[in-house]
C-alpha cells in the first residue's frame, strides 16, 4: 500500500501526528548524538549531548512497545488465532529489521548500530502481548529494578563485547553475539524490555484521552526528576565516591579533584557499566542501562510523548497536516534511519564532520516532508510492511482461522479510545500503519522498524485515515566512543 486515505481525505488524527512528532524528534536527536561532538572545546557537554544523550533511543524504544500494543489490540489485547496471526508477524518484521542492521553494520560509519539489537528486542514483547495496561505497568517498574541486577551478575562471567556493530561476520560466533545483544552490547536487550514494557503500557491507555495524555506527561516529568534527584543524592557520598573511584575504567577519562565525579560518565557510556563495584548501579549516566538511567529515561519518554499529544491535539487540521509534514521523517524512521547511517559512511555524502549536521537535517526532513506529502510510505517499510503482512495472513488464514488477516487485525487496530468492542471493518483500519505497528506484526501495513521500534506506532481509531508508515528507526545509538581497552574504533 502506497498511499492511505489521508492522503486525499485530510490530515491525519492528531494522536497519530503526535506519534509521528515524537518518532522524529528520536530521529534527529540520535543523528545530533552521532554527528556532533558530545563536548565543547572547554570539555563541557554541548546542548545536544545534554537533551539527547541516551534519551533518543529511550524514546525510540518506548515507541516501539507503545505500537507493538496499538497493533495487537491496543486497549483490548489480542486473543487466540488475531493473536498468533500478530505474533507471526511482529517475528517476522523482527528479523527483517535486524537483517537491515546486518547490512549497515558492514557499513563503515563509526556508529553503533541499533537495529539487530531491536529485532531481538521485538522477539521479546511476544509473552506480554496479552496483557493490560496495569499488568505491563507492574511488569515495566519491576524489570526496570530487576534487570540491572541481573545484567551486572552476568557480565562478569560473560565474555567482553567483540563488535562495534553485529554484522553478517558475527554470525560466525552466535554465543558470544547472543551474550552481546543481550547483555554486554551497547543497547543491551535484557535491561531495554523495561523501555519495551513502559511503551506497551501507554498504547494499552486511552491515548485520545487529554486527561491520560496530562497524566502521562506529569507522570513522566515526576519520575525522570526523581531518579535524577536520588541517584545524585546517592552518588555524593563518601563511601560510593570513594568505591567508584577504586573502580574507575580505564576507558573513561580520570576523575578531575574538586569536580563532579560523574561529569565523565554524562558524556555517556557504552551500554553497560563495569562489573566491579555495585555502586555503579546508583548512578544514571547517560546508556549505562542501571535503574536509575532507565527510570530517568522511561519518564524522559514519557514526558516527550504526552506533550506531544496535549500540544498536537490542540491543533486546528490545518496546522496540525504543517506538523506532519514537518516532521514527516516520523512516518518512516527506518528509512531514514539507514540512510542516515549510510551518510555517515564513504558510501554518501557528506563528509563526517559536525558541520555535516545541517545536511543530515536537511536531507531527512525534505525526505520525510516528501512522503507525508504524498502519502507514500518509505521504501525499507513498505518491504518490511509487504512481508511481514504477508506471513501472519498465511496464519490468520490457516484452515479453522479467520479468513484475512487484515481483517483481523484492522478490527482490533482501528477501535476508538471509548469503544473497546471487536467489531470493526477492514477498510476503517487500512491505511492506518505506523513504522514500528508493521514491525510488530499488528495491523496491515504497520511496521515497525528501528526508530519505531524505536518508535510508536499511531494509535488506530475509528475514521482515522492514514498511509503505512514503515518503521520508525533505532534510536541510534548516541555518538559512543569506544573503550581504549576493546577491539573497537573509537569515533
Amino acid at each position: 500500500m502506497e498511499a492511505g486515505p489521508a492522503s486525499s481525505a485530510g490530515p491525519a488524527p492528531s494522536r497519530l501526528v503526535a506519534i509521528d512528532v515524537a518518532r522524529c524528534l528520536a530521529l534527529l536527536g540520535m543523528v545530533a548524538t552521532h554527528v556532533l561532538d558530545p563536548r565543547t572545546l572547554d570539555g563541557e557537554l554541548t546542548l545536544a549531548q545534554s537533551l539527547a544523550g541516551g534519551r533518543a533511543s529511550a524514546l525510540f524504544a518506548v515507541l516501539a512497545g507503545l505500537s507493538i500494543a496499538l497493533t495487537t489490540g491496543r486497549r483490548v489485547p489480542l486473543r487466540g488465532r488475531s493473536r498468533a496471526a500478530a505474533s507471526t508477524g511482529l517475528v517476522v518484521r523482527a528479523g527483517l529489521v535486524a537483517g537491515v542492521g546486518l547490512v549497515l553494520g558492514e557499513l563503515d560509519a563509526g556508529i553503533a548500530i541499533i537495529l539487530v539489537y531491536y529485532g531481538v528486542l521485538f522477539v521479546c514483547a511476544l509473552p506480554f502481548l496479552g496483557l493490560g495496561a496495569r499488568a505491563l505497568l507492574g511488569w515495566a517498574a519491576g524489570w526496570l529494578v530487576v534487570a540491572p541486577v541481573l545484567a551486572h551478575l552476568l557480565r562478569a562471567e560473560l565474555p567482553a563485547r567483540g563488535w562495534e556493530s553485529p554484522s553478517f561476520a558475527s554470525l560466525a560466533d552466535p554465543g558470544p553475539l547472543l551474550s552481546e545483544l543481550l547483555v554486554t552490547g551497547y543497547y543491551p536487550v535484557l535491561p531495554w524490555v523495561a523501555y519495551l514494557l513502559a511503551g506497551m503500557a501507554l498504547g494499552r491507555m486511552d491515548l485520545g484521552s487529554r486527561r491520560v495524555a496530562a497524566a502521562v506527561a506529569v507522570t513522566g516529568g515526576l519520575l525522570a526528576g526523581a531518579a535524577v534527584a536520588v541517584s545524585d543524592a546517592l552518588t555524593r557520598r563518601a563511601d560510593v565516591v570513594a568505591a567508584l573511584v577504586a573502580d574507575w575504567p580505564s576507558w573513561l577519562a580520570p576523575p578531575v579533584p574538586g569536580a563532579d565525579l560523574l561529569d565523565q560518565p554524562a558524556g555517556g557510556m557504552f551500554g553497560t557499566t563495569p562489573t566491579g563495584a555495585w555502586e555503579w548501579l546508583l548512578v544514571r549516566a547517560p546508556h549505562s542501562a542501571t535503574p536509575f538511567d532507565l527510570a530517568h529515561t522511561v519518564g524522559s519518554a514519557w514526558l516527550v510523548i504526552g506533550v506531544a499529544l496535549l500540544v498536537v491535539g490542540l491543533l486546528p487540521a490545518v496546522a496540525r497536516y504543517a506538523v506532519a509534514v514537518v516532521f514527516g521523517a516520523g512516518t518512516a524512521t527506518l528509512t531514514f534511519y539507514a540512510l542516515h547511517v549510510a551518510m555517515n559512511s564513504a558510501l554518501l555524502p557528506p563528509a563526517e564532520t559536525p558541520e555535516s549536521f545541517r545536511w543530515h537535517v536537511l536531507v531527512l526532513a525534505a525526505g520525510g516532508a516528501g512522503l507525508v506529502a504524498l502519502g507514500r510510505r518509505g521504501p525499507l517499510e513498505t518491504g518490511v510492511g509487504a512481508l511481514a503482512r504477508g506471513t501472519a495472513s498465511v496464519v490468520a488464514a490457516w484452515p479453522g482461522g479467520r479468513v484475512g488477516y487484515g481483517a483481523a487485525m484492522d478490527a482490533n487496530d482501528d477501535k476508538t479510545p471509548t469503544d473497546d468492542s471487536q467489531d470493526r471493518s477492514p477498510e476503517q483500519s487500512e491505511g492506518q500503519v505506523s513504522e514500528v505497528a508493521s514491525m510488530e506484526g499488528g495491523g496491515a501495513g504497520e511496521e515497525i522498524v528501528p526508530g519505531d521500534a524505536t518508535a510508536g506506532s499511531p494509535d488506530h481509531s475509528a475514521g482515522d485515515d492514514r498511509p503505512d508508515e514503515g518503521t520508525a528507526g533505532p534510536d541510534a545509538p548516541p555518538r559512543h566512543g569506544i573503550p581504549e581497552d576493546s577491539n573497537e574504533s573509537s569515533r
